[in-house]
């Protein structure tokens, strides 16, 4: 399991749907494949980085409240909506131009399916991230939300739907900056810790799956610009209906939580066998989290589970170029693996004891 993380950091980054995302993919592949198991890449399309559309809800929103225009600040607070809450974005295929790939590997025949998740790209930095003012994310994303949504009817006021549209256009020049100028992180936390516990947890699931039993990993690309791996999997129909989904996302650092639910906007609480065990296993505390997303914001019918670390109420070193192999506390990544296995021992082996080591 740290051997793959290892390798993972040795990457300077992995950049979602980048050159470097795909090598990643195949140091994923061969760790893989040398274990024994086959691995599908699942293709799809996606942005290198969500600043494009978000300067595009900006300057719509500008536009809408510096003109005066109702239904154009309108259009501006829908795409806001849409890129925050998961929601039909008919413009997507103009960003969604870069190839990527999801990782999918299965161990089972059964009728039942466990899902253990894991995104494997990294993020751009940007100075809202800075560790100096990051407790501050969730304030100026609701300031975000509120002029947004307020956007529509303060164009029909004199003065205010100006301000606001000047406020948007400030951000689409500060977006605009970002994508010109901002590396991308090595995501030694965001998400080569989860990776690892993922990988690691279905390498020894896999060596003997309970009868009636399927385990996926999947391994997905491009999570930090809006879910896109994670979408694509959805859409190919592969995971069931009924399937349990486990996904671990920043485990090398900090408090353990289990989210309860997520949403930065609506809330969809989680439910399930997995959320179950969770509330009834020490080891970690319930989490309504709100402060981003994760891939189960693509599969709202399943019963989803996260696991994740925080400091403070915030993701260590988070899309920070602190973000690496020396911020990471391996004990940490190896009781979260620890905890993910009690969890699910008790779910897939009512009457087989899994080892305890990996």
């Amino acid at each position: 399991m740290r051997e793959l993380w290892e390798a993972l950091c040795a990457l300077p980054h992995r950049g979602s749907a980048t050159a470097m995302e795909a090598k990643a993919a195949d140091v994923l592949r061969g760790w893989l494949e040398a274990r024994g198991h086959t691995v599908q890449s699942q293709p799809f399309k996606a942005p290198r980085s969500y600043g494009w559309e978000l300067m595009l809800v900006s300057l719509l929103l500008a536009l809408g409240g510096l003109l005066e225009l109702w239904w154009l600040a309108l259009l501006g607070a829908y795409a806001f909506w849409a890129h925050f809450g998961g929601g039909w974005a008919p413009w997507a295929s103009l960003f969604d131009r870069h190839p990527s790939q999801n990782l999918i590997s299965q161990a089972g025949t059964g009728d039942k399916t466990l899902v253990l998740m894991a995104h494997y790209d990294s993020a751009k930095t940007w100075f809202i991230y800075d560790p100096r003012r990051v407790r501050g994310f969730r304030a100026n994303f609701l300031l975000n939300a509120t002029l947004a949504f307020a956007s529509p009817l303060a164009a029909l006021l004199p003065w205010s739907g100006r301000l606001i549209g000047l406020y948007f256009l400030v951000q689409a020049g500060l977006l605009l900056w970002r994508e010109l100028t901002a590396p991308y992180v090595g995501g030694a936390n965001d998400n080569a810790s989860g990776v690892a516990v993922a990988a690691g947890l279905f390498e020894q699931l896999a060596r003997q799956v309970p009868p009636g039993w399927r385990v996926m990993l999947a391994l997905t690309g491009c999570e930090e610009v809006g879910t896109k791996g994670a979408l694509a999997l959805a859409r190919s129909g592969q995971v069931p209906r009924d399937a349990l989904i486990l996904n671990i996302d920043n485990v090398g650092r900090g408090a353990l939580f289990y989210a309860v639910g997520e949403g930065m906007l609506g809330y969809r609480p989680y439910s399930g066998k997995l959320l179950e065990a969770a509330r009834s296993l020490p080891g970690a505390q319930p989490l309504e989290y709100r402060l981003a997303y994760f891939d189960t914001r693509a599969f709202p019918e399943h019963a989803c589970l996260s696991l994740i670390r925080l400091e403070n109420g915030v993701i260590p070193n988070w899309h920070w170029p602190s973000d690496t192999a020396a911020q990471v506390r391996w004990e940490d990544v190896e009781q979260t693996r620890d905890y993910a296995l009690n969890l699910i021992n008790g779910l897939l082996h009512e009457h087989d004891e899994i080892p305890e080591t990996l």
